[in-house]
């Protein structure tokens, strides 16, 4: 396979990582600190924003992780060894990253509960499932092709022990 063809999906996953170091460094710092400024009378809801931001750095570390094995996996397919336990290996690491982040997002949501009530925004909470909802599906999706890209290994290497 040429090196070239995984070539977008490589800077797809660098413009990814970008965006999600820029959120880190500009935008919750400064959302971190309107929290404050907009509910000066309200301590829950300021305590339970300052969790919910110390979840996502924290949320962070995961994420990168599983953007590196992504990069570890298009490196595999470039060197046309995708058929290879090292990709099973990083499919399982991503499996396991968009679960934690998605339990660490789920384990935030009860934490948008004074929020919701205060501004009676009731929508709140369902956003907030929906966004810890989508690294578990990333999840169940690495877990699929994990559990595929095994069978092929075993029927490839079934093949190659019969001719």
């Amino acid at each position: 396979m040429k090196k070239g063809s995984t070539l977008i999906l490589k800077l797809a996953i660098i413009v990814i990582g970008l965006l999600v170091l820029a959120l880190c460094i500009f935008a919750l710092p400064s959302a971190w600190n309107g929290v404050s400024e907009e509910y000066p009378n309200h301590a829950t809801i300021v305590y339970a924003f300052h969790l919910i931001f110390i979840g996502m750095y924290i949320s962070a570390i995961p994420f990168y992780f599983g953007l590196y094995q992504g990069l570890k996996l298009l490196s595999f397919i470039d060197k046309n060894t995708a058929f290879s336990d090292a990709s099973v290996k990083a499919l399982r690491n991503i499996k396991f990253c968009a679960l934690a982040v998605g339990l660490i997002y789920l384990a935030g949501v009860p934490l948008l509960f004074p929020f919701a009530d205060a501004d009676d925004a009731p929508g709140v909470l369902p956003i907030g499932f929906a966004i810890a909802c989508a690294p578990i599906v990333v999840s169940v999706f690495a877990a699929v092709l994990e559990r595929l890209l095994k069978s092929a290994i075993e029927m490839k290497s079934e093949n190659d022990l019969t001719v």
